[in-house]
């Protein structure tokens, strides 16, 4: 694997021969980073180092270093230049697929990545760059955090926060991404979390508010960094998005991430050529839905199906799973995707899936990706855990997030839309226009037949002379009444289509969808 070099090299010469041969040895010894022993046990446990890191996430040479002869430095008895010890945080810039990048990344080979030999006017300087020009940032994280140490270098405390970093500004305007690859803790882990897509290396990297060791002496509980912020720790508390295998596969994440977003909120995200036809019809599609209303289907299996070929990109797979969120391209335009799964609580919605959903629409929102919903959504969780873990505040967020979304949004209810969370599948209110499809299979309404039946006629099943029969026949009844037919002789639904036309109906409209985008986005760089 190649290492970045220092883009530009001469030979020290001229008038001021003895300066430029000093910047050539400051450069070479930040190049060498922790020393030859530090980089050989770090390659010896399998991991790169912070600037092959670097050269694996962007184009080739297209990595242009900032500060990077900052650190301490170290002079002879005379006065001249003898030694650098080079700070643990390697900035610049680079592209990705072409498209520029700002990069702060941690060098764990230098004092585990601590704060304590952190020049941090450095990593603030380049997150300042990415905000006022307008660019995506990446964060490669591998910080071990804060150490007392540093209280002698300080020759004392500090009161925390860091006053000229626009980590919330950042937020507002530009992608982004926090990777963790190592023990990312407390600051490490603000960095991952405060992103708009995270993603850690399984069993290399842990996220988390302290380590063992501050745990320990807080609680007296001994326990692995792994069981304390482990990828298996992250599924259940969704603080971070996804899990990556290897290194190379959490940086190859990063890249397909920004490859569905705009520079910033100013810009479009880039359309790219697609040769898988618009008018593609994927046969199967027509019995996706099982009839049998207990079976269940592969939301995936569809997603594939519908978008371009090889293009649906899943985010937070493994957190409040009753809810796939995902993005995904439409004739090579970048949209942001919605889809319940049955095989998780029924597709109900959880306190985890409102707050996963509420995620990505907001993000969807931000950065002017179009939304497909694919609606399977029985209602919200119910039950003693699902009222004490809060979920009907959850929904209630997700609500606000669909209201307020500013970017083009179609429906296609594929089977179930019932109650307060199926009432949320799209923008209803003021200027939103609600486009809505729905497949012969979808049913709706105030709540589940099923349930709705035992509620209604209770006394009448219980004193039946057969309770299921009479019960049977009640549902059979109700459920005539629900046809999707129905309500679209009532213009209630737009239209009912076959399901093999799902891909054709969604690329026609994501054209009128980014013609819309354009307009939202030119407006935006035109308000004061």
């Amino acid at each position: 694997m190649s290492t970045i070099q220092h883009p530009m090299r001469f030979t020290p010469e001229g008038e001021w021969q003895e300066e430029l041969a000093e910047l050539q040895n400051r450069r070479n010894q930040a190049l060498a980073m922790g020393g030859e022993q530090a980089l050989a046990k770090l390659h010896a446990a399998g991991r790169m180092d912070v600037r092959q890191r670097i050269s694996s996430l962007v184009d080739a040479n297209s990595f242009q270093e900032m500060g990077c002869i900052a650190g301490k430095g170290h002079d002879d008895d005379s006065g001249h230049f003898k030694s650098l010890d080079p700070t643990n945080t390697v900035t610049g810039t680079g592209r990705i697929q072409g498209r520029k990048v700002a990069i702060h990344a941690d060098d764990f080979s230098i004092r585990a990545g601590s704060s304590e030999a952190t020049v941090a006017e450095k990593w603030i300087y380049i997150e300042r760059y990415a905000h006022q020009m307008k660019m995506p940032l990446v964060r490669l994280v591998d910080s071990a955090g804060g150490s007392v140490k540093l209280l002698m270098q300080l020759g004392g405390t500090k009161i925390p926060g860091y006053p000229t970093w626009p980590a919330n500004e950042l937020l507002k305007t530009v992608p982004v991404v926090g990777v963790a690859l190592g023990s990312c803790a407390g600051l490490g882990a603000i960095k991952v979390v405060s992103s708009h897509f995270s993603v850690m290396v399984k069993d290399q990297a842990q996220v988390m508010a302290a380590g063992p060791h501050v745990v320990r002496q807080a609680y007296g509980v001994e326990i692995d960094k792994n069981d304390l912020g482990g990828h298996q720790v992250q599924r259940k508390n969704a603080v971070v998005h996804n899990e990556a295998n290897d290194e190379a596969d959490a940086l190859q994440q990063v890249q397909q991430f920004l490859s569905y977003m705009p520079r910033s909120i100013h810009h479009l995200a880039p359309v790219t050529e697609c040769s898988d036809s618009p008018s593609r019809a994927d046969d199967w599609l027509k019995d996706a839905i099982p009839k049998d209303r207990r079976k269940i289907f592969d939301p995936r299996k569809i997603l594939k199906s519908i978008f371009d070929t090889d293009s649906v990109f899943e985010i937070g797979r493994y957190q409040g799973g009753s809810v796939i969120t995902a993005l995904a391209r439409l004739n090579g335009y970048p949209v942001g995707v919605l889809i319940n799964d049955p095989k998780v609580q029924g597709g109900a919605m959880t306190v985890q899936a409102a707050y996963k959903m509420e995620r990505h629409v907001n993000m969807c929102s931000q950065f002017g990706l179009p939304i497909v919903n694919l609606v399977d959504q029985p209602g919200n969780a119910t039950g003693l855990e699902a009222e004490l873990a809060g979920t009907l505040l959850g929904a209630t967020r997700v609500g606000q997030a669909v209201h307020d979304c500013q970017t083009p949004w179609v429906s296609i209810i594929i089977r179930r839309c019932f109650g307060m969370a199926g009432g949320m599948h799209a923008p209803k209110y003021g200027e939103a226009l609600n486009h809505r499809y729905a497949w012969p299979s979808a049913r709706w309404g105030s709540i589940p037949i099923e349930g709705g039946v035992m509620a209604a006629h209770k006394t009448e099943i219980e004193s039946a002379e057969d309770p299921q029969a009479n019960r049977l026949e009640l549902e059979k009844f109700y459920l005539n009444l629900t046809s999707p037919f129905k309500t679209a002789e009532k213009f209630g639904i737009l239209d009912i289509i076959d399901p093999r036309e799902s891909r054709g109906i969604l690329c026609e409209w994501v054209e009128d969808a980014w013609e819309l985008v354009k307009i939202n986005r030119l407006q935006l760089v035109e308000r004061p």
